[in-house]
């Protein structure tokens, strides 16, 4: 969870926020956006997202054919920053290595940033073909299972507050969108440790995931494995990828 702290409002930059609002408008559903989609997703005036896609533009993040406007590679720098100057990523990646070779299977560092899963660093399979998602990658948290990894270390009081107006979308037959379910299901993931999500967000693939507590405590985020379900079907997953998972989580304690 993101530390929040009052700070006076005058110190603030509100440009630097609006432009922020800008880049996050685009999306793997929106990839390129008209100044007016820009503004309406942004709560901009036309005038105004257009001045920040062209500043955008200038400084070699976007380009534009004069009524659209898309990202560039440019704009994976902001990104990379977090990732080189983080220290989570940098301690987990080895124990992440070693837990990838140990199951044959492609292991997931994820955090919880709103009511989305953003997945932050992985260690690929010694297979082939790796499944799951790729550092940077943002996925509704009810769909897979470091959501409710992270969810189980929350507080009654915490949980009440993240539930307040989230949207719980349907991905699959088998996703959870009743809000009473999910919280149950919360809660049986906080009791169990653990949590398995079957087929919540893509039919034919489950996840495994238990939370990341750091010397503190606290929940640092979510140590998370993709796989296919027919390679793992029923409980074979548990006896197969959990203790592998459960043992780097517990090393990562003393570590981070």
């Amino acid at each position: 969870m993101v530390t929040k702290i009052n700070i006076d409002k005058s110190l603030l930059i509100e440009g630097l926020g609006k432009g922020l609002r800008v880049i996050e408008s685009f999306s793997d559903s929106q990839p390129r956006l008209t100044a007016s989609e820009a503004a309406r997703l942004a709560g901009l005036t036309r005038t105004a997202a257009r001045r920040y896609l062209l500043s955008l533009v200038h400084y070699g993040y976007a380009d534009t054919d004069g009524k659209h406007y898309w990202l560039l590679p440019a704009i994976l720098r902001l990104g990379r920053s977090y990732l080189e100057a983080a220290r989570l990523p940098r301690l987990v990646q080895p124990f992440m290595q070693r837990l990838s070779m140990q199951i044959g299977e492609t292991a997931n560092l994820s955090v919880l940033d709103g009511h989305e899963i953003v997945y932050l660093t992985r260690s690929n399979s010694p297979r082939i073909v790796s499944i799951g998602f790729h550092p940077g990658a943002r996925v509704p948290a009810h769909v897979v299972s470091p959501g409710f990894a992270i969810l189980s270390t929350f507080s009654e009081r915490q949980l009440d507050e993240w539930f307040e107006g989230a949207q719980f979308g349907q991905f699959t037959a088998e996703t959870i969108t009743n809000p009473a379910r999910l919280r149950e299901s919360v809660a049986q993931a906080r009791r169990l440790g653990y949590w398995l999500a079957d087929q919540y967000a893509d039919i034919g693939l489950r996840g495994l995931a238990v939370p990341l507590i750091d010397r503190r405590g606290r929940c640092a985020g979510a140590l998370s494995i993709t796989f296919q379900a027919q390679v793992y079907p029923g409980e074979a997953a548990l006896a197969r990828l959990l203790p592998g998972l459960q043992e780097a989580a517990q090393l990562l304690r003393g570590v981070i």
